[in-house]
């Protein structure tokens, strides 16, 4: 068995939020559309491993819940689909192009903000808080994780 990895997963809350994922138990990670998020599911993610999820595009941006990877990559139906958002005519089905995972919630925890995970010199090179980063999936190292989960 291998060691767990660690995961910052943003989502939107007013489409997928931790209330969602909590009512659900489970929810499948779909409508990423970043090759390098997509290959940290395809290549990195494994079940068990641990997932920060985070609101984003919101009044207060920040950690909201805890989740894990409870089913490994698989295609995402939502590239098939001509009537999702999501979809992408350049894919087929004999050749998915985007992938997703599922995650099962763990608990919800207090909102920790950017501006307090800015505040600990124990988090300065989390991908979330350099500039620029964008992406939907970064990694946490374990340091990051165990430290975080003392600000609960």
């Amino acid at each position: 068995m291998s060691t767990p990895q660690y995961w910052l997963m943003k989502s939107e809350p007013d489409e997928a939020g931790i209330d969602h994922l909590q009512a659900a138990g489970q929810l499948g990670w779909f409508g990423v559309r970043n090759y390098q998020a997509r290959n940290f599911m395809r290549d990195g993610m494994q079940l068990g491993d641990g997932v920060l999820f985070y609101h984003s595009s919101c009044a207060e941006p920040g950690i909201a819940g805890l989740a894990e990877v409870s089913a490994a990559a698989y295609p995402d139906p939502t590239q098939f689909d001509p009537t999702s958002k999501y979809f992408d005519p350049k894919t087929s089905l004999e050749k998915p192009r985007w992938l997703q995972v599922d995650v099962r919630f763990v608990r919800k925890t207090r909102l920790i903000g950017l501006p307090e995970l800015r505040s600990h010199a124990e988090l300065a090179d989390m991908q979330i808080l350099q500039r620029g980063n964008r992406l939907s999936i970064t990694p946490v190292t374990p340091a990051q994780w165990a430290f975080i989960q003392t600000l609960f």
